[in-house]
């Protein structure tokens, strides 16, 4: 049975909401043992939405999948230095700390690396002098609600897809293995901070936005509706009233897509009127509107099914739009991929639970793990990482410094 890529890695993580979870089940999803501490009864995120009928979390059970839970009362001392004696457990698989939690005091760096030199920490936050700030107060700096929804609306639109605190957790992951790569090869250990917003701009900076508005050639406030930017593809209705996307955006695809709903005879004539060469990417951004225009007719006279047929012969890119409901149904959410398979989570039920999107060709894929129970390890790993004796583990239970299992 394989153990993953990161087996006798250990992880301590302190974590809230998106970011910093998504990099700690980044990583115990291949392997590494992630050790999450919560304050008794559940942190901010514990009974975040979407929750169950019950009161279930399915978000904090979709974040910690594969981890270990721990209950601790952060606000006593006594629990603070259960924590840090965790963070600083001696041993070749400890010393690794990733967290969003303010690091400072108890937390602080300096203070931890004092009972181990050689602490590997990743400290996130939302600006990079430390300051507060979420997905949802970043995004609308970045520049993109403006340039987001109907192209007759002036008012921004946010996505409600995370996406900075998603780019943040995938690299904390990054740095956290950078890290610990560097302290393999030299000994030494190392802070590695990441802020949300430095994230999020500097992705605005690779993708060339910053630079088109500071070259003055780009307003920052014309919106594409469902347009693909900087090339062709945008979304259609059909006869039964199904949307779906549909993208030109290689020559290949282009080809493909002219062939296969007839276009071809049309654009010469598109050509003529925008002066553009469709052959191009930036002709046919251009020519976006007249394309689409000229290809509303044939998707609303075919059904979604006669539509499916006709560009998959032609193997056009394109892709149904989907609810989340719909979604259960996709063929990549099925038995042959081996992403998904039905899990049970305790006081929840059995839906489809994903693996790492990882797959190694050699120790292979650990298949998918519910998120713990709060609590639900808090005995094992007093007694494995700290080799605390049972009755010690009674006086802090005793004490209110631990709590076990929540259901």
């Amino acid at each position: 049975m394989t153990t993953g890529v990161l087996a006798g890695m250990r992880i301590i993580e302190g974590s809230a909401f998106v970011a910093a979870p998504l990099g700690g089940m980044t990583l115990a999803q291949m392997g590494a043992d992630v050790i999450r501490f919560d304050q008794i009864g559940g942190g901010l995120d514990y009974h975040r939405w979407p929750v169950t009928d019950g009161g279930h979390s399915l978000f904090w059970a979709g974040l910690n999948k594969s981890k270990r839970s721990i209950q601790i009362d952060l606000r006593s001392d006594a629990g603070r230095e259960l924590v840090g004696a965790l963070v600083t457990a001696p041993g070749d698989d400890g010393g690794m700390f990733l967290t969003n939690f303010p690091a400072r005091g108890w937390l602080d760096y300096a203070r931890l690396r004092a009972e181990r030199a050689d602490l590997v920490m990743v400290a996130l936050t939302g600006n990079f002098d430390g300051s507060s700030e979420v997905d949802y107060t970043v995004n609308p700096a970045t520049g993109f609600p403006y340039v987001t929804g109907a192209g007759d609306s002036d008012d921004p639109v946010n996505s409600v897809l995370p996406a900075w605190d998603i780019a943040l957790g995938n690299l904390a992951a990054a740095g956290l293995l950078a890290g610990e790569r560097h302290r393999t090869r030299t000994g030494e250990g190392q802070l590695i901070t990441a802020s949300l917003s430095d994230v999020a701009f500097a992705m605005v900076g690779n993708l060339g936005r910053l630079g088109h508005a500071a070259l003055g050639r780009d307003s920052g406030t014309v919106k594409d509706g469902n347009h693909l930017y900087g090339t062709f593809g945008t979304s259609f209705r059909t006869l039964d009233r199904r949307h779906v996307m549909v993208v030109g955006l290689t020559g290949r695809q282009w080809s493909a897509l002219r062939d296969a709903t007839g276009l071809i005879d049309r654009c010469a004539e598109i050509e003529q009127e925008a002066g553009v060469d469709l052959d191009t990417d930036t002709g046919r951004y251009v020519a976006r509107e007249r394309i689409a225009e000229c290809l509303c007719p044939w998707f609303a006279q075919r059904t979604l099914d006669e539509v499916a047929e006709i560009l998959d012969k032609r193997q056009v890119a394109w892709a149904p739009y989907q609810t989340f409901a719909e979604l259960l149904g996709d063929r990549r959410l099925s038995s042959a991929n081996s992403l998904f398979s039905p899990v049970e989570h305790p006081g929840v039920g059995t839906y489809p639970m994903p693996a790492s999107p990882l797959d190694f060709s050699e120790s292979g894929r650990l298949p998918a793990r519910r998120a713990p129970l709060l609590g639900e390890h808090t005995d094992e790993i007093l007694t494995e990482v700290l080799g605390l004796a049972d009755h010690e583990i009674g006086t802090l239970y005793d004490n209110g410094v631990i709590a076990g299992p929540t259901a």
